[in-house]
């Protein structure tokens, strides 16, 4: 059998930005339990400055949508509007959302970290575990 390669697959290593967020998600797992955290233990505070570059989105199943929650101020900046309370497939697709909806997707259905680049950001996606299954969605930015 071969092994299933994920899309949005991660680099070989992250920026420092990025790799903030990945240590700060790896240490809100429960020891064993779990591959990811559970959602009701995020909270954007605790990434400091990073949280400006962050966000957080729900995962709605049948039929698949993402409302963001919350999202940091430099995405809103950066986006040119709010973000925040909106699906993901209403919104007008450009920077910093390129490809959002589909790298959402390929995080919830594969419960892994996914991973996407332009030459103006880089975004990291987190799974997040809550009510039996995905619940939500970690992301975070860096900006070139």
């Amino acid at each position: 059998m071969t092994e299933q390669v994920l899309p949005f697959a991660l680099p070989a290593q992250l920026d420092p930005a990025l790799s903030g967020v990945a240590d700060y998600w790896r240490g809100l797992i429960r020891g064993k339990a779990s591959d990811m955290p559970y959602w009701d233990d995020v909270k954007l505070s605790d990434l400091g400055s990073g949280a400006d570059s962050a966000m957080l989105m729900t995962v709605f199943d049948k039929p698949q949508r993402f409302r963001i929650e919350i999202a940091g101020k430099e995405i809103s900046t950066r986006y040119g509007g709010t973000l925040q309370g909106t699906f993901t497939d209403e919104i007008d697709i450009h920077s910093p959302v390129e490809f959002l909806r589909a790298q959402a997707s390929a995080t919830a259905e594969g419960g892994a970290p996914t991973y996407y680049a332009t030459d103006t950001y880089t975004r990291l996606l987190l799974p997040l575990w809550g009510e039996g299954h995905v619940g939500m969605l970690l992301a975070g930015y860096s900006w070139a």
